[in-house]
């Protein structure tokens, strides 16, 4: 896979190019040093990843990710930061990022960006607990009913719809994780992504969703 690291300290660009540029499977695209120099160079470049700060004082990294994925749907974005932040991460799974990492675990970002070229949604353990906490705040505000739950601006997946239907069907996680041959983790990451982006509050609200587009 091709990589286009974003990131305003030249020293992370250069660690990340070091680190990453060492697997078998791995070519550094490119770089670039602000958000308003991202989008630019993914025209340029057609990386498969942009991994990408999210706090740059030149363009911030979720203003760059909007503009890339609104000229691309398909761009794979993965936020790495010091920043576990709630409203980053909501604001990043509503974009339609496909991951948010912590600059500490710096051993997890290749097999995350595996995952992500897998079509997985990626997560650091700390950003999960805090999505699936700001996607019930969110919910509790947008979602005060059945009658308010509506498509969501952000595409789901076709996995986070197979979640929602075995949700929908009563299964918990160990059981979706089964069925799916996916790991628990894995299906705690969609189903916070699910909640971010239909703004609900909880894994009843999801079911209520899904039962109410199906045909009758």
């Amino acid at each position: 896979m091709n990589v286009l690291i974003v990131d305003d300290d030249p020293i992370v660009v250069e660690s990340l190019a070091t680190i990453l540029g060492a697997q078998p499977d791995i070519a550094i695209a490119g770089t670039a040093t602000s958000g308003s120099e991202a989008a630019a160079r993914y025209a340029e470049l057609a990386p498969d990843v942009v991994l990408m700060d999210v706090r740059m004082p030149e363009g911030d990294g979720l203003s760059a990710g909007e503009a890339i994925i609104a000229a691309d749907s398909e761009a794979r974005i993965v936020y790495l930061t010091t920043f576990a932040d709630d409203d980053y991460i909501v604001r990043a799974l509503r974009l339609g990022a496909r991951g948010y990492l912590i600059k500490q675990e710096a051993r997890s970002i290749a097999p995350a960006l595996r995952e992500v070229m897998a079509g997985e949604v990626v997560l650091a353990g700390e950003v999960a607990e805090l999505a699936q906490g700001t996607a019930d705040a969110a919910g509790a505000r947008s979602a005060t009913d059945a009658d308010a739950l509506s498509e969501p601006p952000t595409p789901l997946t076709e996995r986070e719809r197979a979640v929602i239907d075995l949700v929908a069907d009563g299964l918990d996680n160990r059981e979706i994780a089964s069925e799916l041959h996916l790991s628990e983790g894995t299906v705690r990451n969609h189903i916070s992504m699910i909640l971010a982006k239909l703004g609900l509050r909880n894994r009843t609200q999801v079911a209520v969703w899904a039962w109410r587009r199906k045909p009758r």
